[in-house]
């Protein structure tokens, strides 16, 4: 700065002038400073999100570092708006930051996407009829319209039933219309509050408590054990439902099976301390899903609690099921792929190649190995194959695997022993290497039948929203909490599976249920069900 005092002016206006224009270019500067930062967080945001598409969907690591990522980049964004103190009209509603070569390819504008279903209201800004210059007559040439979002803030609604009483003149009999039947009898709580309640507690994991507050703010004081007795008393009436998903479920014969730990208060120990008061239970999740190869059967998930981790809660679970069985290595299957005494396997394993494939990642990951590597690069290109024939039906897809897939899969498990003589036998990545040997047959099924999936993602997919669950509740109160949990999943997971909004289907089900006929209860099942037509202004 020394330098340049020299040769500053003297006149009081140049230098105002002077200082405008570097507080401009200060301005400038620090706007591309922002982009640029929003451009670095958001390509890493990018990078790890394509790092747990490649890698798998359960990898712990990636998630914590996707989650830090999109907080940091949403406060940067935040911040970056806030600091903005012009916006000229016609700016773009979201800036992009997208590396040039793709920004080209997008618009600036990414206008947010509104269903055609949301209700609109017209407002409409007349000038008159008389011209403001002269005072001719206006006539209509055309109009400018725009769009703006707004919001309906929720709000309870109390629904009186008025059940006129009346009187024959002629035999003096008395006449009054049956009281309807309630979701929960003798309940004040109407079937769209119910499901508004089992929805936010089960599927947006907002604890009774937060949705107590949340009714009082709207002017309607609920007592948590009200609350909790709603939510009880509801979960029995939706049961037989429940227990038909499960039974038509559990009945296929392709099945996706996986399991997470939940914490359980443990009521024996719990004057031991909270930490120690708590003891760790499984969800299991078995999935239908027949989409990807074009099956008839609709797709549908049945969650079960257990309180460990032993191999007879599955051997429950799976009693009935005969076929095929796409799970992990947890050992507690072994069992079951055992033959019958006629010689035919209850279940035949298959193998998933996610699982096998974060193995060799995490190998890489820490040592960057060559041969990690080269395995990631080989089971890539097994997805390659699958991408292509995804949602093709079952002969097509076995067509496909036995001409690309298979020369493939024997390749690489001749390099695997191969690179066993190789590597130390105790390391991380020798033991990927005999997992996937020791179960070659299981990794190979897929092979040999063209409904079978190449790895167990839709089982891990369904168990996302347990870990998004435990950030919020962080345990279940009791094991008869957790039971009560899965089976909400199971009854609200289904519906999405099926493409329906949990909370309407809720709403019409609890509505109909208690006078529906036990032997049409099917109708009810979420891909059978249709909302009544009276009940839709009501749902909405």
């Amino acid at each position: 700065m020394s330098n340049l005092a020299p040769t500053l002016p003297d006149d009081p206006a140049l230098l105002k002038a002077l200082i405008a224009a570097l507080q401009a270019e200060n301005a400038k500067i620090s706007a591309t400073l922002r982009a640029h930062d929003q451009l670095i967080q958001t390509l890493r945001l990018r990078i790890a999100k394509l790092k747990k598409q490649v890698f798998g969907q359960s990898s712990e690591k990636i998630e914590r570092e996707i989650e830090q990522l999109e907080l940091a980049l949403e406060d940067l964004l935040i911040a970056s708006a806030e600091s903005e103190t012009a916006v000229l009209d016609g700016a773009p509603e979201a800036a992009s930051f997208e590396p040039a070569e793709e920004a080209a390819d997008r618009p600036l504008r990414r206008r947010p996407r509104v269903s055609d279903s949301t209700p609109r209201e017209r407002l409409e800004l007349d000038p008159g009829s008389c011209c403001p210059d002269c005072g001719g007559d206006l006539r209509v040439v055309g109009e400018d319209v725009s769009e703006m979002l707004d919001l309906i803030a929720a709000q309870m609604k109390v629904t009186q039933i008025a059940r006129l009483k009346k009187s024959c003149r002629r035999c003096e009999r008395m006449v009054q219309v049956p009281a309807p039947s309630r979701p929960i009898p003798g309940s004040m709580a109407g079937a769209g509050l119910l499901a508004h309640i089992l929805v936010s507690k089960f599927d947006d994991h907002l604890p009774l408590y937060r949705q107590q507050e949340i009714f009082a703010r709207m002017g309607a004081d609920i007592p948590d054990s009200t609350l909790v007795d709603w939510c009880g008393r509801a979960m029995k009436v939706l049961a037989p439902l429940i227990e038909r998903i499960e039974t038509d479920v559990m009945a296929s014969d392709l099945l996706h099976a996986d399991d997470t730990p939940i914490r359980v208060l443990d009521r024996a120990s719990r004057d031991k301390g909270l930490g120690k008061g708590v003891k760790k239970g499984r969800i299991w999740a078995y999935i239908r899903d027949q989409r990807p190869w074009a099956g008839t059967a609709p797709p549908g998930a049945v969650y079960a609690f257990a309180p460990d981790w032993k191999e007879e809660h599955v051997h429950r679970h799976l009693a009935k099921t005969r076929g095929t069985l796409q799970a992990d290595g947890y050992k507690g299957y072994a069992k079951l792929y055992d033959p019958d005494p006629d010689g035919a396997p209850r279940l035949r394993e298959a193998a998933c190649w996610a699982h096998l494939r974060r193995d060799f990642h995490d190998e890489w990951d820490k040592t960057k190995s060559a041969i990690a590597r080269e395995a990631l690069d080989r089971i890539g290109a097994l997805y390659d194959i699958e991408r292509e024939i995804t949602g093709r039906p079952a002969d097509i897809r076995l067509a496909a695997r036995q001409k690309h897939s298979a020369p493939k899969v024997a390749a690489f498990f001749a390099w695997a022993e191969s690179q066993l003589t190789l590597i130390p036998g105790k390391g991380d990545l020798a033991k990927a290497f005999r997992y996937g040997l020791s179960r070659k047959d299981a990794f190979s099924l897929f092979l040999s039948d063209g409904r079978v999936a190449i790895d167990n993602n839709p089982a891990e997919r369904a168990l996302r929203p347990i870990g998004i669950g435990r950030k919020n509740w962080l345990f279940a109160g009791a094991d008869t909490g957790a039971e009560t949990l899965a089976r909400a999943m199971t009854l609200i997971e289904t519906a999405k599976l099926n493409g329906l909004d949990p909370q309407a289907f809720l709403a019409d089900i609890l509505a109909r249920i208690n006078e529906h006929k036990i032997n049409r209860l099917d109708d009810l099942l979420p891909w059978n069900w249709s909302p009544l037509p009276a009940t839709l202004p009501e749902v909405a």
